[in-house]
C-alpha cells in the first residue's frame, strides 16, 4: 500500500489531495519511484486515448448497454478519431470544428478516405 500527496491546479485554483493505492509488489520491487511511475502511467493510459471519446465526444452520456448496439456505437467515435488523426489533427476539437465548417470535405473524407 502507498500514499501519494499531489497538488492540482484546475482553472487557476490550487488544491492538494491524498490518494491511496494498493499493490502486490513487495517493498523491494515497489520503491517510491517505481510506484509513482506506475501511478502516473495508469493515468496516462486513461487520459490519452479515452479523453477524446469521453469528454469531446461525450461518450459517457450514451446510455445504450445492449451489446451489439453498444459495440456498433463504440466503432463510430473510434472511426471519427482515426480519420481526424490521419488528416493531421492532434487536437480533436479543432478537427471537429474544421469539418463542421467544411461539410463538403467531410463527405469527401467519408466517401474516399481523404480530402484531396
Amino acid at each position: 500500500m502507498c500514499r501519494i500527496h499531489r497538488r492540482r491546479v484546475l482553472r487557476g485554483e490550487e488544491s492538494w489531495e491524498t490518494v491511496y493505492a494498493i499493490t502486490s509488489l513487495s517493498r523491494q520491487e515497489g520503491d517510491a519511484e517505481r510506484l509513482l511511475t506506475l501511478c502516473r502511467g495508469h493515468w496516462g493510459i486513461e487520459n490519452r486515448p479515452h479523453c477524446g471519446r469521453h469528454t469531446t465526444l461525450a461518450e459517457d452520456a450514451c446510455r445504450v448497454r445492449t451489446a451489439p448496439v453498444a459495440h456498433t456505437l463504440a466503432v463510430l467515435p473510434n472511426t471519427a478519431l482515426t480519420l481526424l488523426r490521419h488528416q493531421g489533427f492532434s487536437n480533436i476539437v479543432q478537427g471537429l470544428e474544421h469539418f463542421a465548417e467544411h461539410r463538403s470535405l467531410t463527405i469527401r473524407l467519408l466517401r474516399y478516405g481523404r480530402t484531396k
